[in-house]
């Protein structure tokens, strides 16, 4: 923790989160000095955002909001301990969030609440000209997508989805891989999220993460609110993790595009089974009698503009071991890898037909961003990528420039969940991507790799 902080402390304003800067070259010498961030929503995911902002002596936290006040209360003794001035407090209802955006004193914001609250506290961020920083997904339907867009095009404020898996340090150094040609010219990508949530979206009422078969009013943290889109919705509901990071390595939005997609779905059974078998649920248990709307594994296929297909799955309702299933085919060759699973193949390098660990191109094509900073994100969070997404969204704004992962990636990546209900409920039906950029994706240019000089 200290070396993460004397590390903060002390780096230039070069920016390591802006390695992969799409289209703007870095200045050392520009943007604010110190960077004023309010957070809305200071739950578990929103605590770990502010933990890791309190390590940076070029960030000031001036306001916080949460309509719970214990997070209010949990989060002020953080601010105490480390040392910093108690911020404004706002959360007397929904909507004071709004009061918090009308701060001089507040540069940018990291939303972090849940996911129908993205987009109408986006917009209202940006419209009061905040760099606006929003939890993944960015948005749940087409209309939502769109009104990220054009607000961001409206205002000139800048927004970047938060989505830290592509940072991953396997996932950087397989798209340095990519970069560097190692599979030739691209042809098949497979993702997904496939992670068992029932621990998540149930619980007793008492513990955010301590089982149990109650959600909505009865739930805290994420049962509150995130169940309810099981109960009401047939559709791939958090697609970026794993789509995220297939994306910039298929240069979408810069280059190429999403085209289209189908979506498939298998009948919904997981949750009730859960419920009728937990201790705390049973066959007369309320809950057992829920007709769950959401298919436990939903296979989604895109195909892009340069004639690439990824497949999606999301699989959050059965018991399984967590997984992207992340898999990068071309014609020179492919590597499938996970947490638990990384193998290559590449052609005129790996004996006969069969697989290869990863662990010698892992570390050759090892990420100059973990190569020179990897100790010091040790302990902020998902392995360490939490440390690079939050600081290439500091770095982003302290100079009020376009992010890594802008608006038309938060737009792109998460119209797969409106699109993906659209044709389960058609069958199957092939769904148009829109085209978020208004045609610039044919000139915009892919990520400006910076390998030696930060």
């Amino acid at each position: 923790m200290n070396s993460r902080r004397d590390f903060i402390r002390t780096t230039t304003a070069a920016g390591t989160g802006l390695l992969f800067m799409p289209e703007l070259a870095f200045s050392r010498n520009a943007g604010k000095e110190k960077l004023n961030v309010a957070l809305i929503g200071v739950g578990l995911r929103g605590t770990n955002h502010l933990n890791n902002l309190l390590l940076r002596d070029d960030v000031n936290i001036t306001a916080i909001c949460d309509t719970d006040p214990e997070r209010i209360a949990l989060n002020l003794k953080s601010i105490k301990k480390a040392g910093k001035p108690a911020p404004k407090t706002f959360g007397k209802d929904d909507y004071d969030y709004r009061n918090l955006l009308e701060l001089k004193e507040v540069d940018a914001v990291v939303i972090s609440t849940p996911w129908l609250w993205h987009v109408r506290m986006s917009k209202d961020a940006m419209r009061a000209g905040k760099y606006t920083g929003v939890e993944v997904s960015a948005a749940n339907t087409l209309t939502e997508c769109w009104d990220l867009v054009n607000t961001h095009e409206e205002t000139g404020s800048h927004l970047m989805i938060l989505e830290n898996v592509n940072y991953r340090r396997d996932v950087l150094a397989v798209l340095n891989m990519v970069k560097e040609g190692l599979f030739g010219e691209l042809v098949h990508f497979r993702c997904g999220y496939q992670h068992d949530l029932r621990h998540v979206k149930f619980n007793d009422g008492k513990q955010p993460y301590g089982g149990g078969v109650e959600y909505g009013e009865k739930g805290i943290s994420e049962a509150r609110w995130r169940t309810k889109h099981s109960e009401l919705r047939n559709a791939d509901v958090y697609p970026t993790h794993g789509l995220g990071p297939v994306a910039t390595m298929a240069d979408i939005n810069r280059g190429n595009r999403f085209v289209s997609l189908t979506s498939h779905a298998t009948k919904a059974v997981g949750l009730h089974d859960y419920i009728v078998n937990h201790e705390k649920g049973g066959k007369d248990h309320p809950n057992a009698a829920i007709k769950w709307k959401q298919g436990d594994v939903i296979t989604t296929t895109i195909e892009t503009a340069k004639g690439e297909t990824i497949i999606i799955t999301h699989d959050v309702n059965l018991p399984r071991p967590y997984s992207l299933g992340f898999r990068v085919q071309g014609v020179k060759g492919l590597t499938e890898f996970d947490y638990d699973n990384r193998r290559i193949f590449v052609e005129g390098k790996s004996e006969g037909h069969g697989w290869e660990k990863m662990d010698s191109y892992l570390e050759t094509y090892d990420h100059p961003l973990w190569k020179k900073f990897g100790t010091y994100a040790e302990g902020s969070g998902h392995g360490g990528m939490d440390f690079f997404v939050m600081n290439a969204f500091v770095e982003s704004a302290k100079q009020n420039i376009a992010p890594p992962m802008d608006v038309y990636d938060a737009a792109a990546w998460s119209a797969v969940t409106p699109l993906s209900e659209r044709s389960i409920a058609n069958n199957g039906e092939p769904q148009d991507f829109p085209d978020f950029t208004r045609g610039n994706w044919v000139k915009r240019k892919p990520y400006n790799w910076m390998k030696d000089d930060f």
